[in-house]
C-alpha cells in the first residue's frame, strides 16, 4: 500500500515536471516569435569630419573622416559588442565617411558590410559647404519640396528612405540591419517610426558615432 502511495505520487510529481517543462518551452517559443515579429533596425551616424569640425554643411560632397572619427568608428565596434547589439548585416552610404564608419565597425564585430546607394546623404544645392548654422540655410531646410538650386528635396529624400525602410521591415523577422549613414538620413529615418513636427525634423539630428535603435 505504502508502495503504490509513493509509486502514485512519484508519477503525479514526473507527470507535473512534463507539463511544466512543455510549458516553459511553449513560453520560449512565444518568446522568439513575438522577438520574430517585433523587428528592429540600429542606426549610426558616421564619424567626426573636416567640415563637422568647422561647422560646414556636407551634404553630398565627400568629405573624409578626421583621426578622431575613425577613433570613434573603432569605439563604436567595441560598444556594439560589448552591449550584444546582433545583426546580421551592415549597410552603409556610399560617401567615405560613411563607408570607412561601417568597415571599422565590420572589422571590430564581424558583421558583414555593404554599400546601400539608398543612404547617401542629401544633397543640400547651394547649402553645401555653407556653415551648418546659418539662419537661412535652418528656414531652408523646412522647405520639404524645394531642391535647393540643384539639390535634393526632402521628399524625393524620404521617398528613397521610406522606400529602404520598407524592405527592411518586410525582412525584419529575419534579418537585423544596422544602417550607417548621415544627418540628414537620421531625420528620416526617425520621422519614419516617430510623428514629428516640421520644426522637429529640421532640428533632429544624431551624435558622431551614435547608435539608435529602432523597432518597428
Amino acid at each position: 500500500m505504502i508502495y503504490g502511495n509513493v509509486h502514485n505520487y512519484t508519477s503525479r510529481k514526473l507527470q507535473m515536471r512534463k507539463k511544466q517543462g512543455k510549458i516553459r518551452e511553449k513560453h520560449k517559443q512565444l518568446q522568439e516569435d513575438e522577438k520574430k515579429s517585433m523587428g528592429h533596425l540600429y542606426f549610426v551616424r558616421h564619424g567626426q569630419t573636416i567640415w563637422n569640425v568647422e561647422g560646414k554643411i556636407c551634404g553630398a560632397t565627400d568629405i573624409a573622416l578626421t583621426e578622431l572619427g575613425h577613433e570613434q568608428a573603432i569605439a563604436t565596434g567595441k560598444k556594439i559588442l560589448e552591449e550584444h547589439i546582433y545583426a546580421d548585416e551592415i549597410l552603409y552610404s556610399p560617401l567615405m565617411r560613411a563607408a570607412d564608419t561601417a568597415k571599422h565597425i565590420s572589422e571590430v564585430t564581424g558583421i558583414p558590410a555593404r554599400v546601400e546607394q539608398r543612404l547617401k546623404e542629401q544633397n543640400f544645392g547651394r547649402w553645401e559647404s555653407t556653415p551648418r548654422n546659418g539662419a537661412e540655410f535652418q528656414v531652408a531646410k523646412q522647405s520639404f519640396v524645394c531642391s535647393y538650386e540643384g539639390g535634393e528635396s526632402m521628399l524625393r529624400l524620404a521617398q528613397r528612405i521610406y522606400n529602404l525602410l520598407d524592405e527592411i521591415k518586410a525582412q525584419s523577422g529575419e534579418k537585423t540591419y544596422i544602417l550607417v549613414a548621415h544627418n540628414g538620413i537620421a531625420r528620416v529615418v526617425r520621422s519614419y517610426f516617430t510623428d514629428m513636427t516640421n520644426e522637429e525634423f529640421a532640428g533632429y539630428g544624431v551624435k558622431n558615432c551614435e547608435v539608435v535603435r529602432y523597432d518597428f
